[in-house]
Order: structure tokens, then sequence, then C-alpha cells
């Protein structure tokens, strides 16, 4: 056969074809027909879609086909038809009628039969919606998971049986309040508590015992840290105490699948106690009985995606839809913890003040800045005397952990003789040192300055008045030059080092733990700290300090070398986190500031701004304060309030603006449904989009 000949085609096999393709379109048209043929049994769906528009944040009816009947049940994810396009939902109700007098249109598709989203995530997410004045599509989103249809396939493994050591019983047993909180959870009870942790206390044992005492009484729990070392701490101490498969631990290092089968065993009910970070708060743990949130006032449990929730509000409501317990702890006290014992919501668990003084003793060491000050040259007095006495006796006991507030090597320089700040002549930026051999060089532009000049006095001498953890090491390994000194901060972060003599430099939130606990951790440059004009500065630094004090072993010493008149410094040395809140609460109360009244940021444009305002019925007692200059943009949705809401980068708008509306506290629900019922009206006129944030963290 040569190529332009035709093949020829056996008369049979044609034949074979036809009647195979017959077969094909009449499987398309029952498949068809089944897909529109209605189910006569619950015929109507409610979908919640997955779009963040304000004006579309409903359920929406559709029919339900008989080939879908089965599979969508409430909680399943399906596609539905919506403005010509399809579009991702969940069902969340079927019912025999609608409210619709016309036509439903049909589901499209059913995703998965899988319920991923539970009746009482739904109500949190709808409640956390309506707090943040903000659309319950948006928290949706950070609920529940992308699927992973390989996983879904997968049988989740059994729980196993409990088997809990009669130890464990006693492990709270040094906190007066806690057998009978601990008592209350093994009997399904809800009870409510702000612990205060003890230098020194194993903390993440405490906690896992909290929780095995939960899982005894039948209820699941839920644990929320603010990063991953965190998490790794907890999940080792529930590991230890209970074996390996209890518990999961939702976090997106494994990867997408490994999280979707963790996320689907805790929805099948094969697991019952979770740990994670902010997304762990909405994880549909199946009769909950306990939720915790540690160190509630670090930043990182603050959501930087809209409607920007807390992780420590979100398990308040989830404690109250569900009827479960909670603990709020740390080794510092938030001004939120304060109020919720001032309100009655929780009790407090804390040692008695006699036995604090006997984990720790704090000592406050002065002259840190007025050294430097008064003797530039002097850079042993910023690690005055006492301090190389306190490293000394704690190098001869373990090691020794010191605090230093930045990163880096000398990250701002200054005239060392009239002390004006050197900056970049190319860009005005801050000149740094980065190590001790390298010349200066600018922050911003990294332009290097080997021959800098000041501009007001003519000096060529530079001096470091902020100092890092490298520069610290440095000073640390001259005086101490026969002892390992380690450093952790930035990208390289240490989670644990081992016992024996080392000094071990890092930055707040970067301190690794020591086996068996530091015998000294001193706090360098407190006055740095301190510096900053921000409504939470005093209570941030104080937190801080008191995580780094939290590391030492029993019995071991800490020194902060600062001003010993700061109540900040006095408050480390009563060990009295407690008082410094409800003072710190005092003052705000005075001042009308968070959380005693409530407040709301809008963020956009000076005309879209004033539109909202106009359009929103605010409380009678509201007071609108500013404008305000908008703070730089750090990812997260943009503008708008949600995702979608506001177009693309390119047409973003060059004025940017901020106003604050503040209400007393009893007006906040108030304040967040006028301000959601306005967003919704804008949404669906298609305004310009203005950015809402309620109870920000920081102003």
């Amino acid at each position: 056969m040569t190529p332009d000949e035709p093949a020829l085609e056996l008369p049979g096999l044609v034949r074979d074809r036809a009647a195979e393709g017959r077969a094909k379109a009449a499987r398309t048209r029952a498949r068809k027909a089944a897909e529109v043929e209605i189910t006569d049994v619950d015929p109507v769906a409610g979908v919640l879609l997955d779009l963040g528009l304000p004006h579309l944040d409903r359920e929406f009816d559709y029919a339900v086909p008989v080939a879908m009947a089965e599979g969508a049940r409430p909680g399943a994810r399906v596609k539905v038809r919506f403005g010509g396009q399809d579009v991702d939902g969940f069902v969340v109700r079927r019912g025999p009628t609608s409210d619709h007098d016309g036509r439903l249109a049909p589901l499209r598709r059913l995703v998965s039969p899988e319920p991923v989203l539970s009746p009482a995530v739904r109500a949190l997410c709808d409640r956390v919606a309506e707090h943040y004045a903000g659309a319950s599509a948006d928290v949706r989103r950070l609920a529940v998971p992308p699927r992973h249809a390989t996983v879904e396939r997968e049988p989740s493994p059994p729980e196993p049986p409990l088997h809990l050591p009669a130890e464990a019983a006693r492990a709270w047993d040094a906190y007066p309040a806690a057998p009978a909180f601990l008592e209350h959870l093994r009997a399904g009870h809800a009870p409510r508590a702000v612990w205060s942790v003890a230098p020194g206390e194993d903390w993440p044992h405490l906690l896992a015992v909290a929780a095995a005492a939960t899982l005894a009484g039948g209820r699941g729990t839920v644990l929320c840290l603010p990063d991953h070392r965190d998490v790794a701490r907890v999940d080792a101490a529930l590991r230890a105490l209970l074996g390996e498969e209890h518990h999961v631990t939702l976090r997106a290092e494994p990867g997408p699948a490994a999280r979707y089968r963790d996320f689907l065993a805790v929805a099948r009910g094969t697991r019952r106690i979770v740990v994670g970070t902010r997304s762990a708060a909405f994880a549909p743990v199946r009769d909950l009985g306990l939720v915790v949130v540690w160190d509630d006032g670090d930043d990182l449990h603050a959501e930087p995606r809209a409607p920007y929730p807390h992780v420590r509000e979100v398990l308040g409501m989830r404690a109250e839809i569900e009827g479960a317990g909670a603990i709020v702890a740390g080794f510092g006290r938030s001004v939120e913890g304060a109020q919720l014992l001032a309100g009655g919501w929780a009790r407090e668990i804390s040692l008695p003040r006699e036995r604090r003084r006997d984990r720790v003793l704090v000592a406050v060491s002065g002259a840190s800045e007025h050294a430097l000050r008064r003797d530039p040259h002097a850079a042993g007095a910023r690690i005055p005397k006492e301090a190389h006495d306190a490293v000394r006796w704690g190098l001869e006991h373990g090691p020794v952990l010191v605090q230093v507030p930045r990163a880096g090597y000398a990250l701002r320089l200054a005239c060392e003789r009239c002390r004006t700040p050197a900056r970049c002549a190319a860009c005005t930026g801050p000149l740094q040192l980065t190590g001790p051999t390298t010349p200066p060089a600018c922050r911003w532009c990294a332009t290097v300055v080997p021959d800098w000049t000041c501009g007001t006095c003519g000096g060529h001498g530079l001096r470091a008045p902020v100092l890092g953890d490298a520069r610290t090491a440095d000073e640390l390994g001259r005086i101490f030059p026969r002892v390992p000194v380690v450093t952790s901060s930035g990208d390289r972060i240490r989670d644990t080092v081992p016992a024996g003599p080392r000094i071990v430099v890092a930055t707040p939130g970067a301190e690794p733990v020591a086996e068996g606990g530091y015998a000294v951790v001193v706090l360098l440059d407190t006055w740095l700290a301190l510096a900053h004009d921000g409504l939470r500065t005093a209570e941030d630094a104080v937190r801080r300090w008191a995580n780094a004090i939290g590391l030492v072993r029993a019995g071991g010493r800490a020194l902060a070398v600062g001003d010993p008149g700061l109540p900040a410094l006095q408050t480390l040395v009563r060990w009295d986190p407690e008082g410094f809140a409800v003072r710190e609460a005092e003052e705000r109360r005075s001042a009308r500031l968070p959380p005693a009244a409530r407040l709301a940021t809008l963020t956009g444009t000076p005309g879209a701004i004033g539109d909202l305002l106009t359009l929103t019925a605010l409380p009678a007692g509201a007071e609108v304060l500013g404008p305000l200059p908008a703070p730089p943009p750090s990812g997260g949705a943009g503008v708008g309030n949600a995702p979608g809401a506001g177009g693309d980068a390119r047409s973003a708008p060059s004025v940017v603006e901020r106003m604050l509306v503040r209400v007393p506290q009893a007006d906040g629900p108030a304040l967040a449904r006028a301000l959601r019922e306005a967003q919704r009206a804008r949404s669906a006129r298609r305004l310009e989009p203005v950015r809402i944030q309620v109870d920000p963290p920081r102003l």
C-alpha cells in the first residue's frame, strides 16, 4: 500500500464502531436525564457559595438531581451554576420545599460527598463573620482546607483505646485551683480558666494532661499555639503521654496531602485532639470539650486575611457555641485575659504568691542606656558587672540565655561626636554594620560608605547605639573565650540546645529550649523594647521578657539590664504579670481604648470611606476619629475587606487614608452589624472597596 492509497476497513469493524458510538450516546443521554431528574426525597438543597462578596453571603436554594440525592448531604462540596459560571459551594441543608417561587436550578456537580463543613463549624464561621463585620465565605476558607481527592478515598485509622498514666493526675497539684478544673473536664462540664504559668514549668506536659482528662470524659480538645516550634513541643508532650495515635497536628509544613489526611481524621471522629496554629481553631472536632490558646498576646494569633479574626476570640466563641471548657495560658498575661477574669467569663489558675519566688529569682541591673550616653567608648557598660557575674554563675550550673531585642550586628549607627544618626548620601537610609570587619553600608540600598562624614559636625567616627545578636555574641565570646556561644534569630532559629555550659544569644520569640532549662536568663537593652510608640508596647515587652524567663529551670536566676524604676521591670522582679495586666486595663479604660472600648478601622480612599460612613447606621454613642495616615501594605486581601471586592492591583488608589470608629464595649455587636450591612450595600452596587478591621491588634 502506498501512502496515497486510502486505508481499507472491514464492514464488520465499521458496524461495531457504529454500535459502540450509539451505546455511548445512549449512556450519555441516560446520565444527563438522571442529572436533571429531581429526587422526590428532600429535593431542595441550601447551598453556601464560595464567593467573598458580602451581598451574596447567604444560602441559595438548588434542586437535587436523583444522581446526587445520596451524596448531596449537609457539609458536602458541590458545584452550582451562578451568574453564568460554575461556582464552588457547600450543601448546608436539605428540605422538601423552598421559599423561591420559580423553578430551581439543579446542582451542577457533586464534587465530594465527604461532609467537611460540620454544623458546629458553620455556626462558628457565621458568628466570626458577624463579630468582625466580614463575609462568612472568607472564614470558611480558613476553616476548610482544599480537597485532596486521593487522600479522601483513604480510610482514617480507628481511634485506639486510652491508657492514661496514673501519675498524670498529679501533674497540676502545684496549682490549687487546677485539680477541681480537671475534674470538671472529666465530668463533661465547661470550666474556663486563665492560667498564669510559673517560670520553669513544663507547660506542654500540663496541657497534654488537660487534653487527656478531657478525652477521658469522652470529649475532644483543640490546642492553638503561635508557631510551629510551640506546636512541636505540645505534639511531643502528647506523644509521650498518650502515644502516637490519639492526636493530629494541623500545620502547613507536611504538605496539602498530609494536612488533608489529618483534617479528615478529625472530621470523621477518629482523632479528637488537635494541635496547630491559627487554622486549628476551626478544626471539626466532634464532642468538643476543651479549647486552649497559648500565649494569646502573640501577634501570630491574629489572622492577616479578611476578616482578620484573632484565635483567642474565635476559641472563646466556639467554647460558648459548643459548651466547651477553655484555657487561656501564658507566662505573661494579656489585657484581654485580665478582662476575661474581671467580667467573670473565666477563673484564675496560678501559683500562690509565696511560692512564685521559689521558681526564679529576678533582679534588675541599671545603667545600660545611661552608661552608653555617658561614655560611648565603654562598650562593656552595655553588659554591666552584674550581668558578667550572673553569666559566670550560670555557666557553672548549665546553659545561659541572653535575650537581645534585635538581630544582626550593628543595626543603627550615629556620629560619635554629636550623636546625629548616620545616613546614606544616596537614599538617606540608615547605615549599619553587618560584621566586625565590614565597612558601613546602607540598610535600604546596600550602598557601601567606607569614608562617611557627619553632615552636622564634620566628624568621621561612628558609634552603635543599637546592637544586634551577632555583635552581642562577639562581645560575650571575647569576655568568655572558653565557652561556646551560639545565636538564634532570623532564619537561623534553633529549636533546642543541649545541657552544659554554653551561652545562647537569641532575639524575642527565637529562644531555643534548653535541656533541663537555663540556669540564668539575661535580658539586655530593655530600654529598646520600650522605646516604641504603641498601645501594646509595654504589654508586649513584659510578655516577651516573661517568655524568656519562663525557660529558666526551677531555682534559676534572671537579670534584666535597665532602669529599675520602670513598672514593666518591677513586674518581673515581683513576677506579677497579672497585676501589670490589671493596671494596663485600668489605664485603657480611663482612656476609652480597647478592650474597654470596641474599635473598627476603615481603610480606603477618602471618597469611599465617606460613602461607607454615609450608608452606615452607627450606634448612638459612636465616635469617628481621623483621618489618619494608612499603614503600609503588608499583604493579605488588599484594600477590600474580601478578595475580589476591589479589582486588581493596577487600579489601586494612590491616596489611602484610615478612619477609626469607637463605641462603648456594649455597642460593639451593633457596630459590627452596621458595618457589615453597609458593606453588603456597597458590594451590591459595585462601589469602591473599603477594608474594615474590627478590634485590630495594632493601631
